[in-house]
């Protein structure tokens, strides 16, 4: 039957969600308009999305407008030199890993990386060793690695390529990046900093140090997250000559698109603006209003919300307040009912939620108004749980693979990625290479990457997370039926 031509699925579904004025506690940072910067917001952008122009540079070769921009964010951060990035941080890590990494060398880094950190294995081929990451009690998800197990996989392997490491994560935390670092230097390899949700935190006292003040070589940011800018802006800086500029420029040219957005690359230079002249007063009122949050949430029977003494004695070092992590697990049920009634009976939309967590993102967008019907909205489902109304089936779920035990890896992501493939029953998938990555919820690190042998115990695991319906990121089969492997 032919399709109706005259529909707009899409334009039609974000009509409906902006004309109901939703609460938005997700990115990207601008909440939908409030915290875009001026420029932006009286802009004509259709007038602004424009090719390279006389005048308007060329962002693979930059020598004009684009670079003067470039240089700005970089003084603004500490920086050598500044990359903007239209595809997003997933394109500046994957620059990185391919500047830094060669075929067969080791690219040390966390469990818990960003899935995006895939497309630079393949790419330069470099092999992966995977550092088991902290879990933070009581809200059971991934943080940081500690700098005593980086010490001793650098010793096992000689010649790293680089360390990757991820600050803040998701939820928020902060590692000890400074040891970190120590150690880099020790053994020669640069540090690379997944800083996507971190692009605020240089500019007030009261959030943790930035990767770049804690000595990493080179860090990427997602400016669209918590700086401002529009959705897929980001930027990447050099901090150290530890990492060839040129290497990291060839390979920008080689990932990045060669018709880039000016709308976006204006967004970036006009939220380095604001942040440059307005980020601390702006921060000092976000972080108040974080304040009060928590206080009001804690306040809520079978609520938790994170804070540093969730931290101590575990290695995590630090969090960001503006990130809301509110454990629902003293309700019984998971953190997917509570954001799913947030959606449906409130129109609050949080950034993400697992078994155990919502996470809430406060940021330069967010409205005391917003912030104030989260709190009642969770203060009734408190009610309601309370009074035994639930219709949850995930909060059983618990982390059933030993993180101390990941699979044996067969041969690089690269090989297997490039490698004949075909699709298996999962039950009939034991002893074969995987040729995807699986990642679920909690703790969200990936149980199996691509060249990894497939163990009865990452079956277990994945036979009882189909049962229980939890969220699957990167799997072709998110029923999880079938799986990739490599066909030998």
């Amino acid at each position: 039957m032919p399709i109706n031509q005259e529909h707009t699925f899409l334009v039609n579904a974000l009509q409906k969600y902006d004309h109901n004025k939703a609460v938005r506690l997700h990115v990207p940072g601008h909440g939908g308009g409030p915290g875009l910067p001026q420029a932006m917001r009286q802009g004509n952008l259709p007038g602004w999305d424009v090719t390279e122009l006389a005048g308007l540079d060329d962002l693979h070769n930059p020598a004009g407008v684009i670079a003067a921009a470039q240089r700005s964010a970089a003084e603004l951060y500490g920086a050598r030199c500044t990359f903007f990035l239209v595809n997003g941080t997933t394109v500046g890590l994957q620059a990185l890993i391919t500047a830094t990494c060669s075929e067969e060398q080791a690219l040390v880094l966390p469990r818990n990386v960003h899935r995006s950190v895939l497309g630079g294995l393949v790419v330069s081929g470099a092999r992966p060793v995977f550092i088991e990451p902290v879990i933070v009690p009581e809200f059971d998800f991934a943080a940081g690695f500690l700098p005593d197990k980086l010490e001793a996989v650098l010793r096992q392997n000689p010649g790293a390529g680089a360390v990757l490491a991820v600050h803040p994560c998701y939820y928020g935390v902060v590692g000890d990046l400074a040891g970190v670092d120590k150690i880099c230097r020790r053994h020669e390899v640069p540090l690379l900093v997944d800083e996507a949700h971190g692009t605020h935190l240089r500019l007030h006292s009261g959030l943790p140090a930035d990767a770049l003040s804690l000595g990493a070589d080179a860090v990427v940011q997602s400016v669209h997250k918590t700086g401002g800018a529009l959705t897929q802006a980001s930027w990447l800086h050099l901090g150290t000559d530890r990492i060839a500029r040129e290497r990291v420029a060839d390979a920008l040219r080689l990932l990045q698109t060669s018709s880039p957005s000016y709308i976006l690359l204006a967004s970036l230079d006009a939220a380095r603006r604001q942040m440059a002249l307005n980020g601390q007063v702006m921060l000092d009122d976000l972080l108040t209003l974080a304040g009060e949050a928590a206080w009001r949430i804690n306040k809520i029977s079978g609520l938790a919300v994170l804070g540093k003494e969730h931290l101590d004695g575990i290695g995590a070092f630090d969090y960001d307040p503006t990130r809301l992590v509110i454990s629902v697990q003293g309700l019984g049920v998971s953190g997917y009912e509570v954001a799913r009634k947030l959606a449906v009976a409130y129109g609050i939309y949080v950034e993400m939620s697992d078994a155990y967590n919502l996470v809430a993102v406060l940021s330069l967008g967010t409205s005391r108004v917003g912030v104030l019907k989260l709190v009642g909205a969770l203060a009734e489902i408190s009610l309601l749980k309370g009074a035994g109304h639930s219709d949850d089936r995930n909060f059983n779920v618990r982390k059933s693979v030993d993180l101390g035990q990941l699979p044996p890896q067969v041969m690089t992501p690269r090989r297997a990625w490039l490698a004949r493939q075909k699709k298996v029953p999962l039950g009939e998938s034991r002893g074969l290479v995987s040729a995807e990555i699986i990642a679920a919820y909690p703790p969200g690190i990936a149980v199996i990457y691509p060249g990894e042998e497939i163990t009865p115990e990452v079956i277990e695991y994945l036979l009882q997370v189909r049962e229980m319906g939890v969220h699957i990121q990167g799997a072709a089969d998110p029923a999880l039926k079938t799986l990739r492997v490599v066909n030998v």
